[in-house]
């Protein structure tokens, strides 16, 4: 069994797609889910195949650790913010907690292979998907606040018009609503 991590792998469609180029090789997957595919068998040829099919599709093979954990962890908190996961416990335990390492430890190799922390990165991503519940224009502020697990209205408008130098409102009122892919935060 061979366990094989793949840069950019952040939602449903990409694993579908991840799944596509590697069906399409041949190899019988496991297991996949995000950030990662399980095989039982795979050649050496199979697999510089599929990572060159996965670099045209914006996709890449992990094979160092600290990248590897790296992508585990965006995987997490992207999954954690998409899934307005509530909890009692502090992120960086529930972070610990399933990594399996911790947290002083991932946050170090963190931020210095990315450039920021994980409570940055963490904040990137509830505000972009902030930017797309203001698009959808299904729920309030106030929902929005509550659906992300933000303290108060207050709260997420000072973070949003800190990371987009706009609030909530003002960004609404674009005609062409600018958001970020998860994979290019």
């Amino acid at each position: 069994m061979r366990k094989i991590h793949v840069k950019n792998m952040v939602c449903s469609r990409c694993t579908e797609a991840v799944e596509y180029i590697f069906k399409e090789q041949g190899v019988v997957i496991k297991n996949i889910e995000l950030g990662q595919v399980i095989v039982d068998e795979i050649t050496e040829q199979q697999i510089l195949s599929i990572e060159s099919n996965l670099n045209q599709k914006g996709f890449e093979i992990l094979k160092e650790k600290n990248s590897i954990l790296i992508q585990k962890i965006k995987n997490i908190i992207i999954n954690h913010v998409e899934s307005h996961h509530e909890s009692k416990q502090k992120f960086s335990e529930f972070l610990s907690k399933k990594i399996g390492y911790d947290y002083s430890y991932i946050s170090r190799i963190f931020s210095s292979n990315t450039g920021y922390t994980i409570e940055k990165y963490f904040s990137l991503q509830r505000i972009e998907k902030t930017k797309e519940l203001i698009k959808y224009d299904e729920l309030n502020l106030s929902e929005i606040a509550y659906k992300l697990n933000y303290s108060s209205v207050a709260h997420l408008s000072k973070q949003f018009k800190q990371v987009t130098g706009m609030n909530p409102s003002e960004f609404k009122r674009q005609q062409n609503l600018q958001r970020k892919g998860i994979d290019q935060i």
